[in-house]
């Protein structure tokens, strides 16, 4: 069997391209399966400690419902049930905006705030016992190559 032969049965992909879409699914995948646990001890699932990651960042003012959705890293097709699950748990609060109520805001409450306290070591040790192998260098590349790589996707 020649090399070129043994590279086609190694990497059955149309294009590298292809490869690559895929590694980054595999990898994405295998990341989140190693966080998993660490949420779930805080009784959150990736998507709600997103939306309280996304609340503390906004401060006092909040957001709208459908600002919070556009920084979501995963969309969520129902916001709002997303958001009544987490208010129920006393994590946010919803309040109409005095200027336009047809604008709800959505605040981080002291005890999501609390929630996020207790996760940010924890968060950051998982992060670093999955990643920090590749070294500082590497990492910076792959932060860049992958901006990169967002790039050329469209945004909605």
């Amino acid at each position: 069997m020649s090399l070129r032969d043994e590279i086609k049965q190694r990497r059955p992909f149309k294009s590298l391209e292809e490869e690559v879409a895929l590694n980054l699914h595999r990898t994405a995948n295998a990341l989140s399966q190693g966080f998993s646990p660490v949420l779930k001890e805080a009784e959150l699932t990736p998507t709600q400690y997103n939306v309280l990651r996304i609340l503390r960042g906004a401060g006092k003012n909040g957001q709208p419902c459908g600002e919070i959705g556009a920084r979501m890293i995963s969309k969520d097709p129902d916001i709002t049930r997303l958001l009544d699950r987490l208010e129920k748990r006393g994590l946010i609060a919803r309040e109409r905006d005095r200027s336009d109520r047809r604008v709800v805001l959505t605040r981080i409450s002291k005890k999501g705030l609390d929630v996020l306290a207790g996760l940010d070591e924890p968060v950051g040790a998982t992060h670093s016992k999955l990643l920090s192998h590749l070294g500082r260098r590497r990492l910076r590349l792959l932060v860049q190559l992958l901006e990169a790589a967002r790039q050329a996707v469209p945004t909605h």
